[in-house]
């Protein structure tokens, strides 16, 4: 299996190993763009592989915090709470870069800036890039992509198609 991200597109897809598309998904990327260096606020491009995936069995809607559920369950009246929070929600696949001095190690290494896959509230509009750096999904289908895949599985994340 192979996952690719277009940020033009603002789309993922799971490609089979003979790549053929065996589903794609509206995704939102970095408001700052494409970039790798720490702290810029973008998402980074290259070859990636899934190096941990969390949350198996959490509820649809779960919030995490530093890879840890909380206990809460994401709803409208929480987020009136917690207005400043970036939500992480349902699931998540943590990215590790493959390529030294482009996405790993140094200052631009993809896991160390805690680059991920995630599900995001369903309030937030998919197409459009306004993340953080990651790459936010639907709850629905990130719960969908995180069950086709398993650890290990290949991301390539580029500009365009």
């Amino acid at each position: 299996m192979l996952i690719t991200v277009s940020i033009a597109d603002q789309r993922l897809r799971l490609l089979d190993e003979e790549g053929a598309l065996l589903a794609e998904y509206a995704v939102s990327t970095a408001l700052n763009g494409a970039g790798e260096i720490k702290d810029s606020g973008c998402t980074p491009r290259g070859r990636h592989v899934v190096r941990a995936k969390v949350g198996d069995g959490q509820p649809l809607g779960a919030v995490f915090i530093g890879r840890r559920p909380t206990g809460e369950t994401w709803s409208p009246q929480l987020a009136a709470q917690f207005p400043e929070r970036d939500w992480i929600l349902t699931r998540i696949l943590w990215l590790s870069g493959c390529e030294i001095g482009v996405n790993r190690l140094g200052n631009c290494d993809t896991m160390q800036r805690y680059t991920y896959i995630h599900g995001t509230p369903d309030t937030e509009p998919m197409g459009v890039p306004l993340s953080h750096g990651c790459i936010r999904m639907r709850n629905a289908d990130v719960l969908d992509l995180f069950e086709r895949v398993p650890v290990g599985t290949p991301v390539i994340i580029k500009d365009s198609l």
